[in-house]
Parts: structure tokens; sequence; C-alpha cells
């Protein structure tokens, strides 16, 4: 039986994801977020200043802390942390402060404290990443990631 060059007729095909965070397409006008200011062009987002003819709209990071839908959880815990929270806090603000200046939409969205345990949430995955590889460079302890099947979110676990 030839099937040809087209191959099987019954394979699954995976639908296409829809992420409403992220800009579909790179040829929109230049627009300026009207909450915190970053300036989109050319298909990237940047602290840029707008011109005057640029459109109002609301960047995917302010959509993301409007409707409190974070791409990034980290938990921090343990007894080390307990002891130096403030200090590790100052860390993780750090990281975000020079991430968020090549990369607009790379924020924390909130620093929860519950006891022993912090939850940071940010607008991104990449910073939440970054924040546990810093921590676990300057304090070592145990660093795990995990990531959602099929979606951009990441889960960061931090325990020293």
């Amino acid at each position: 039986m030839d099937k040809g060059s087209h191959g099987r007729k019954d394979r699954l095909i995976k639908e296409k994801l829809h992420n409403v965070y992220r800009e579909g397409d790179k040829s929109l006008e230049t627009a300026a977020c009207t909450n915190c200011g970053a300036l989109h062009t050319n298909g990237r987002w940047s602290w840029d200043e707008p011109p005057k003819d640029a459109k109002e709209t609301i960047c995917p990071a302010c959509r993301r802390i409007i409707d409190r839908y974070p791409a990034g959880h980290i938990e921090l815990k343990g007894e080390f942390y307990t002891e130096r929270k403030d200090e590790i806090l100052s860390l993780v603000q750090n990281v975000e402060s020079k991430e968020k200046q090549t990369r607009p939409l790379e924020r924390i969205m909130a620093i929860e404290n519950g006891g022993e345990t912090t939850l940071v949430t940010t607008t991104g995955i990449h910073v939440a990443r970054r924040i546990g590889e810093a921590l676990s460079r300057a304090y070592k302890g145990e660093l795990s990631f995990q990531y959602a099947d099929a979606e951009k979110r990441i889960r960061v676990y931090w325990e020293r």
C-alpha cells in the first residue's frame, strides 16, 4: 500500500495556542502603554520616549498585572530565608530592576509574605528564572523549576 508523499491522514493536529498577553502582529504601529510608559516599535517593547503620534495601548505586562494573572511564581522558604528575609528580597528586587531595564515586560507583580514562606509573582517567565538562578548563585540552597504544560508559566522553588 502506497501512502504517497502526503503521509498519514489520521494524525492528530496540534492547535496553535492563543496567548492574549503576547502581541501577535509585529507590524503594529508605534504604541505607548498608558500605565507604565513602555513603547512598542518594530515588534519590540522598550523604555524609549514615545513620539507624539504614538497610539495609546496597555502593554502585556500591565494587562497581566490588571488581570492578576502572573506568568511566574517564585516560592522562597526555609530557616536561612527567614533569618535573612530583607537581604534576600533586596536581591530579588535588584535582579528585577536590572532585567526590567532591557526587557520592559519582565516585572515583579507582587511580593506576598506568608509567615515562613514568601511568594513573588512576575509578569514573565524569564525574570522568574533569573531570580531563582541569582538566589542559587548567591546563597546556594535547593532550587527547582517547574514549567506548566503548553503554557508560558513557570514555578520556581528556592529553599535554604
